[in-house]
Parts: C-alpha cells; structure tokens; sequence
C-alpha cells in the first residue's frame, strides 16, 4: 500500500464556505489518492485477559490528573515489568493526552512493543485534543503506510485533527476515505463529519450527512446544534430544536446550553424563556452548565430579575457564573450592580480573573469610578497582569471612555502585541467621550501600521465622523468600507447613514440606504433619525410607512425617532398615533420608547399628557426624571418642577448636568431667583456636577430678567471661563426688559463678535432703542445690519391639522384658505381693539405710516396660524403653534386678547419656552 498521499502539506488557500459533496465525488477522490475500498471495518480482536491487579491500575491512571502523577504511574509500571501490558499502555497514553503532554504520548507510543490500531489511534487522538492537528495527520498518514487499518474510533480523531488544522482538503478527502471503507454509517464518525464540516462553515453539507444518518442521537443533534451556533445561525438552530423535541432523541445538557446560547445570540428571549420551562421539566435546570447558560442569557438581555433567580439557585456559583452575570450588567450600563456583585463574589471566596477584572473596569469606566479602576490596574500592576491582552483592552476601555487619553495610551502601548481590539478599544473610547478629532487621529495611527479593520473600527469613526460632520472623511470612510467588502455589513451600512445625515447629505444617507441589499430594523431606524434631525418629519413618516409595509417590526429606537420627529415638529396628533403604535406593539414598558413619550407630550404642548406618560415608565432613570422636569420648566410650572426633582432625590436617582440644567431653567421661567442660587451653589458640592456654561447662562438670565442687572454682571466675571453667547444673549434680553441701554450696548458688542451672521442681535439693539425712544439709535443699528449685510431670520410658524403639517411665514398668502384667514384676522382686530387692545407699534422697525405697521403685526406667522387652525377645528378645541423664532411681544399680547374671545387655551410654542393663553392671561405671567 502506498502512503496515503492526500495528506501531504497543501497550498494555504482560502476556505470555502460550502463545498457541496456526494458519494460519487468522494469515491473519485478516494481513487485518486490510492485509498483502496479493500479496507472494510477490521474483524473484532481478542482482547487480553486483565487481571485484578491491572484494573487496579487502570482504575488508578483513570483517577488521575496530573503530570507528575502520570510520571510516577509510567515510573511504577516499569519498575513493575507491566509496561509492555497493551491496556495499561494505551491507557497510559491518553492519561498523558489529557495531562497536555501529547510529546510523553509520543516518547511512550514509541516504546511499545506492538503498535497496534488501538495504540495509533490512541496517539493520533492526544495530538487532535492537544491542537496539534498537523502532528495527527502526518500519524495517521504513516499509520496508513504501514498498513495498519483504521477504525470507527481511529477515523473522529482525524476528523477533529482536520479541523483543528483548518485542513479542509484535508477533511473532504479523509471524508472520502471513509465512504469507501464503509465507516459513514456508524454513528460515531457520522457525528464527528457533521461536526468537521459545521466548523468549517459548510452548514448545508453539516445538515445533509446528518439527515442521512439512520437513527441520530443526541450527540448527532448536538453536533448539528452547536455547529449552527458556532456560526451565528442561531434561528435555524432554534428552529432544529423544535424539529428534535417533536421526535424520539432528547437533547442532553451539552444541547440544551447551545440551545440557550443560540437564543442569546438572537436576543430571543421568548424562545429562551420556553426552552428554560422545557429543560426545567427534563430535570437540567441545575446543570451547571446549563444554569451558567441561563444566567449568561437573562443577563445579556436586560433581564436581571430572571438572572438574579437562575443565579442563587447554583449550589456552588463558579467563575463562569460570576463572570456572565457581571458581563451581562456591564453590556447593559448597569455598572453599579456590577461592582456590588465584585463584592459578594469576593466575599464567597472567589477569587476573580482575568475576564473578571475586565468586566470590572469596564464597570468602572461606565460609572466613572476612575479612582477604583486605577486601584485595580495598580494591583494588576502587582500580579503581573497588566500586560494580559484581555486586561489590556480593558484598561484602554477605561482610561479612554475617562477622557484620561494620555493613559489610554500607555495602556495600549503596554500590550506586547497591539491587534485590533486594542486599536478599537482606544477608537471606540475616544469616540464616546465626543474626542472626534483623536478618534479619527488614532484611526490613521493604526492605518499606518498596516492593522486590518473590522466593522467596529468602522461603526466608531463613522460615529465622531458624525459627530464632527466632516463630510470629506464620511466620503473617505465610504470608499474604505467599499474597497474591503464592508458596504454589506449592516452596522457599517447603518454608520454611513448616520453620517451622511449629520453632515447634511440627506440625499445620500437616501442613496446608502436604498442600495442595502436588505434593509432591515436598524437601517429603517437610521433613515428615520436622520429625516427626523434634518426637520423633515413627513419623510420620516414616509420611510415609516415603507418600513411598516415590508413587515418588519418597528422596535423602541424606531418609535424614539418618530416621537422625536414630532416633538420637533410639535406634531401632537401624529405622536398621538404613534402612541397607539407603541401600546399595540406592547413597547410601553420599555424605558426608552416612554422617555420619548415624555418628551413629545411635553414639546407638543400637553404636560397633561407628558405627566401621564411619565407616570407609566416602569422603571424611571436620569433622562426620565431630566425630561419630565424639563418639560414642567418649559411650560412655566417652576414650582412642580422642584417638587419633582425633590422627589427624584428622594427615590435615590442622582441628577446630572442635563437635570441641573432643567432645574435651573424651571427657576428661570417661574422667576424663582432665590431657589435659582440654592441650586446653582450647591450643584457641585451635594450632586457632583460640575457648572457648564449652560447653568450660568440659566442663573444670569433669571438675575437679569428680575432686574438683579449688577449681580448677573458679577457672576459673568467669576466665571472659569469665557463667557459664550448664550449668557451675553441673555443679558442682551435683560438690558432690553429694563432699558438698560449701557449694558444692552455692551453685550451686543461683544454678540456682534461671537456670533456676526445672527440677525437677532440687531433686532434686540433696536427694539431695545425703540423701547426708549431713541430713533436715531433705532435707525443706525438698521444701517449697522444693512452693512453688515446680515439678513434677518425669517420668522416661521407651524401648525397640525389631521395630520398635516401647515407653514405660515409674515405676510402668507400661499394657502388655499387665504381669504377666510385674513377675514378671520380683520375680524378679531375689531374685537380685540373693542376690547381695549392696542398694537405696539414702535416694534416693528419698517419704515412705514403707522397704520401700515399695525397691519404688518397683524400678519405675523403666529396669528396666521392660529387664524387657520380657529377656521378649521370645532369650537373649544385647543390650538397649538410652534415658532422658530421669540414670540414678538404685541402678538404676546393680541392672543391674550384671542384667548378670552373665542373661549380657547391657544399654546404658543417659540424658540424658549412655552405659552399657555387661557381668560386672557399667559401661563409665563409676561416673563419670557
């Protein structure tokens, strides 16, 4: 017989990821490497007889599991003259296997007298479990030469070898070896072929040799389940599952916990659940491996409670136990929870390791304990940890997502083998703490060194391209994901959108999509987002329609960006019908999906509705509690607000800027100057939160407003930094509400310099100069815009009617209603002036004739729209109106007029707050 040729080395060429096979094929290969089918399954040998004193022995080398042990056994055993005994031999053998030592299989194999198929198999079985595949094939291809037969226990061994080796030549033709030696149909390497052929992600083939397997049993289900999970099918391995549990086999503990990865990886929690109550009632549920799978399970989907319950019912919770419960909280924020389970884990007398403290710092990191984490690096420093890849990562993880660049870097830099999931760890981090331009920095670092990318590299520096809306990278990253096949992958798909959308090329986050090959969930909620940021909330209900109609199921994220698409548009009847959406899909109890709700309520006028929304989230968070006090402030219930945020104190949420930030605007509106300073003084010393430009931008404008005008100028001087627009604008206002024409001078000054293309600094100056009667002033700061070649911001307003979005600018005369509008406005004049109403004319700064002014007031946006929508809805109903711009202070007026006439609550919606017209008052007591 020739030596078995086909398993020389061969050309490393890659894999293919199905290779379709048949009988005839593998026939034809077996005879093209001079296998002969004259080796059918050898006749049974006799087997020795043992005696007493060798099963002792063989119990004993069984028992044990150590090197030295199996040195000392080898020791007694030829000091015993029993060395050359055939089963203490080969048992002998596959001890040293299991000790990781296949170089003492070898140095014993070779000191056997007879070599018999049981001693090859046994040798070429080490190498295989060892990971020396190449060594098993190069074994079995002498064992061949010699013309030793195989077997139904030589044949797994080498197929596992194969696999191990990443030989796929080399599977197929030893596949074809064993269909001409007859051995296809013995379970046993049946099993082992499904198993080589999945690893090679050949699953169609996988599922072929299986369904011909007479009767498969659980191995033979096991061996097809796992392989389907091992490459991400895991629907069609849920779906094998319910085909199993319909026959005779029944899964055993090792199928059951692929069953339950499979439906970790799918996010499938109601299929998990049911597997959960089916393996319960088979008597697996307190397999350790199977509880490990549980917990790892409920974790990783946000189901805390289930894997708290899985949890304490383990005996005796292993590494594996404590670390998937700690991994599940960290993936979804829960970074406190994670560190008290360090804690209870230390106190069982568990000692953590490596991917223990990676969890850890990566909890430490997301709850910004950056003091703990630097503890844990310095005893990692201590154990000679710190240079482990998997730590390493962590550690960049950390320091990075800490803003502590300079230690994310030496972090990085002290990995031995920098790959890529460090490189992404430091990109990544970058990335989320707003550090766009060292994200895409670092990104060219690693370009340069010539490291590969993967779809996270690229889902992160599309993210900071996004949010550096650099259009010229997003093209360079598009044309990077083209050349290396990502354009497929649907996170990258997905960032590219994105990107495009915030640079502004909503036209080509269009084209990105409508060339995905298969646009799903993610995709359709990027477009989404997208329409919705640019304003353009139609197009978003469009895609939503699209979306709806190739029945996908919209998710949280989607129902986000339209409540956010009608927020902006304050499109209270469409959030309404999203609602509906949201309550028949059963999303209500997603904290998400109820922020939003919050949100649009509040930002579409209804609190009503907003509080209700609020009362509904199960479980209230930060930007919970942030956007109910937001949308109280914003409404002018400064009182309701605080108490709120009281009671948020109460419930043990802790603040953050955001919060602070809504508080102190909800002082702001209710003009609540000594509350304001409370909160402002005490922001950093009882919450932690350091003060932004935003908070003093909030106090200021509230000093200003209630005429504290020197102490609102004393804070702008003790202030750390440089005073932006925001807090010159708002003294700006406040010099024009209390004629302070000095300080009204000085901050447009220093506006007319931060920000010279803003008309609105020119018309605050001049309506400021109106105000005292200083026409001169008035006229030289027209001139002053007019040569400054700065155009006034047209003022826009919006109202919903059945679902339509209607746009009225000053002077509209576009609608199809135009006649019966101004006819509804002509009428109201003559009421209102019946009513004592008197237009203020010196804030209009056209150079016309009085009577001309007052009709060009009468016209403004806002009293366009609420014409219309009076026109065009029952009587009583309330009207609701958003304007881009301040509402101006006589329409301020004419609507509390309006109010009281026609018996409605009209709610103006402008660029600060919200207006509540109800018996001729406003909910801002004229303090906006």
């Amino acid at each position: 017989m020739k030596p078995c040729s086909i398993l020389l080395p061969v050309s490393s060429k890659p894999l293919r990821s199905s290779i379709p096979f048949s009988h005839k094929t593998l026939l034809h290969t077996a005879a093209a490497a001079d296998l002969s089918p004259s080796h059918s399954p050898p006749a049974e040998t006799s087997t020795p007889t043992v005696t007493g004193s060798i099963s002792d022995l063989i119990a004993l080398i069984s028992s044990t599991h150590s090197i030295g042990g199996a040195s000392k056994i080898h020791a007694l055993l030829a000091k015993s003259r029993l060395s050359s005994s055939p089963p203490l031999c080969h048992h002998l053998l596959s001890l040293y296997s299991r000790c990781r030592s296949p170089e003492s299989s070898r140095k014993l194999f070779e000191e056997f007298p007879d070599q018999d198929h049981v001693s090859w198999s046994a040798l070429i079985s080490a190498f295989a479990n060892n990971g020396l595949g190449r060594d098993a094939l190069k074994t079995f291809r002498k064992m061949r030469s010699l013309g030793v037969p195989s077997n139904e226990f030589t044949l797994p061994s080498v197929l596992k070898a194969c696999s191990v080796s990443s030989d796929f030549v080399a599977g197929t033709q030893v596949h074809a070896f064993i269909v001409v030696t007859g051995f296809e149909s013995d379970v046993f390497v049946a099993n082992t072929l499904v198993v080589m052929y999945s690893n090679f992600g050949c699953l169609s083939d996988s599922k072929r040799l299986f369904e011909g397997i007479a009767e498969p049993n659980s191995v033979s289900w096991n061996g097809l389940l796992a392989g389907f999970v091992r490459n991400d099918r895991f629907e069609e391995a849920i779906s094998l599952f319910q085909k199993m549990a319909l026959g005779a086999s029944r899964p055993n503990e090792f199928g059951l916990s692929c069953l339950v990865n499979a439906c970790t990886g799918s996010q499938d929690l109601s299929s998990g659940k049911a597997i959960h109550g089916y393996l319960t009632r088979l008597g697996y549920h307190s397999d350790p491996f199977i509880a490990n799978a549980l917990v790892d399970m409920y974790a990783k989907s946000g189901n805390f409670k289930a894997a708290a319950f899985v949890f304490e019912k383990i005996a005796g919770p292993d590494i594996v136990s404590w670390n998937s419960f700690i991994a599940g909280c960290v993936l979804h924020g829960h970074d406190h929870q994670a560190l008290a389970l360090l804690v209870k884990m230390k106190a069982s007398g568990m000692v953590p390791n490596v991917f223990t403290l990676s969890s850890i710092i990566k909890a430490c990191a997301g709850a910004k304990m950056l003091d703990l984490g630097m503890q844990i690096h310095g005893s990692l420093i201590a154990a000679g940890l710190d240079s482990d890849s998997f730590v390493g990562v962590g550690l960049v993880d950390m320091y990075a997502k800490c803003d502590r660049l300079d230690d994310a870097t030496r972090a990085l830099y002290s990995i031995p083998e920098r790959d890529l999931l460090a490189w992404n760890a430091l990109i990544s981090g970058c990335s989320h703490c707003g550090r766009d331009d060292e994200a895409l920095s670092f990104f060219s670092d690693m370009r340069n060194g010539g490291l590969s990318i993967n779809r996270t590299t690229l889902s992160a520096v599309l993210k900071s391209t996004a949010s550096a809306q650099a259009i010229g990278i997003a093209k360079q990253v598009h044309g990077l994901a083209m050349r290396t096949g990502f354009l497929s992958d649907p996170h990258v798909v997905n960032g590219l959108i994105d990107a495009y959308g915030k640079c502004n090329s909503v036209q080509e986050a269009g084209r990105i999509f409508e060339e995905c090959q298969s646009a799903d969930v993610v995709a359709f909620t990027s477009l989404i987002t997208v329409h919705s940021q640019s304003g353009q909330g139609e197009e978003a209900f469009k895609v939503f329609t699209r979306m709806l109609s190739q029945e996908l199921k919209p998710d949280s994220y989607v129902y986000s960006s339209l409540l956010n698409a009608c927020a902006s548009l304050s499109a209270y009847e469409q959030g309404k019908q999203i609602h509906v959406h949201v309550l028949k899909m059963g999303n209500m109890s997603d904290v998400f999906t109820g922020n939003a709700l919050v949100n649009m309520y509040a930002k579409c006028g209804s609190i009503e509705d907003a509080t209700l929304a609020f009362s509904e989230i199960p479980e209230k968070g930060v930007v919970s509690w942030s956007a109910m006090i937001g949308g109280l402030a914003q409404h002018g219930h400064g009182k309701q607000a605080l108490a709120l945020f009281s009671k948020m104190i109460d419930d043990g949420v802790s603040p953050n800027h955001i919060t602070l930030t809504s508080v102190l605007s909800a002082c702001n509106h209710a003009g609540l100057v000594e509350e304001s300073k409370h909160y402002f003084d005490s922001m950093e010393e009882m919450f932690g939160v350091q003060r932004t430009q935003e908070h003093y931008a909030c106090v200021i404008d509230l000093l200003g407003r209630a005429g504290k005008l020197d102490e609102a100028m004393e804070l702008v001087h003790a202030m750390p930094f440089e005073a932006n627009a925001s807090v010159w604008g708002a003294l700006l206002g406040a010099a024009r509400v209390h004629g302070n024409i000095e300080l009204g001078r000085q901050a447009a000054a220093v506006l007319f310099n931060l920000e010279p293309e803003k008309s609105g600094t020119h018309v605050l100056l001049a309506n400021m100069y109106a105000s005292a009667g200083m026409w001169d002033d008035v006229a030289t700061a027209r001139r002053l815009m007019k040569d400054s070649r700065v155009k006034k911001e047209p003022a826009v307003s919006w109202v919903e009617l059945k679902g339509m979005i209607y746009t009225f600018i000053v002077g509209d005369r576009s609608h199809d209603r135009t006649t019966e509008i101004y006819a509804k406005l002509e009428e109201l004049g003559d009421l209102m002036k019946k009513a004592g109403y008197i237009p203020k004319l010196e804030i209009d700064l056209h150079d016309v004739e009085p009577g001309e002014k007052e009709i060009l007031l009468s016209h403004h946006s806002e009293r366009l729209a609420v014409a219309f929508a009076l026109i065009s809805t029952p009587a009583g109903a309330p009207i609701r109106v958003k304007k881009n711009l301040r509402v101006c202070i006589d329409c301020h007026m004419a609507f509390k007029y309006i109010c009281k006439i026609v018996s409605r609550e009209i709610i103006i919606r402008d660029i600060n707050r919200f207006h509540h017209f109800r018996d001729g008052a406003c909910s801002c007591r004229d303090y906006w």
